[in-house]
């Protein structure tokens, strides 16, 4: 996914203090980048120690327990990396990435058509892409804690898949 590894470079600040949520064996980042720290927050203790992007780790099942293990302003940027399809507390989640966040500091939610069918929530399969779209958008209004959304469309030109990103700011 070389398209999210250059979304990333676009929109993280350089020597950021970041979060990758629902993180796994690789966080597209930037391998050019240095950021002043990096978590991983994933399911799989072997995925998360075959990321060498990752700082710290930690594994935790965001559907079991929402909250995350993280001080109040820590993060400068936190990612979810087309995962969002298999939260089933979205706005718990949302509102503890709001709390984790440092004011001012971005959410970056990416999505586009891939998901593994039998790991993805109901909304996921019944809806369109615009829907889907719009439904990330209203986690970030329900949780309160965002004073801008934005969508940004970063597909590559000849998408054989395409790359979306809705990216909120902690108001």
């Amino acid at each position: 996914m070389q398209a999210l590894t250059e979304s990333y470079r676009q929109l993280l600040p350089e020597s950021g203090v970041l979060l990758d949520l629902m993180s796994s064996w690789i966080s597209h980042l930037p391998a050019d980048i240095s950021y002043s720290h990096v978590s991983g927050l994933g399911m799989n203790q072997v995925e998360l120690d075959s990321n060498s992007q990752l700082d710290h780790k930690t594994v935790q099942d965001l559907n079991q327990t929402p909250t995350l293990p993280y001080p109040d302003n820590t993060f400068h940027a936190v990612l979810k990396a087309v995962s969002i399809q298999y939260l089933t507390r979205p706005i718990e989640v949302f509102s503890e990435v709001a709390r984790v966040l440092k004011p001012k500091g971005i959410f970056v939610v990416s999505t586009s058509h891939r998901m593994f069918p039998t790991k993805a929530i109901r909304a996921w399969h019944i809806l369109s892409s615009t829907e889907r779209i719009k439904l990330i958008t209203r986690y970030f209004e329900i949780s309160d804690g965002f004073s801008k959304v934005e969508f940004l469309d970063h597909s590559p030109p000849q998408p054989a898949d395409p790359l979306w990103l809705v990216v909120g700011t902690k108001g």
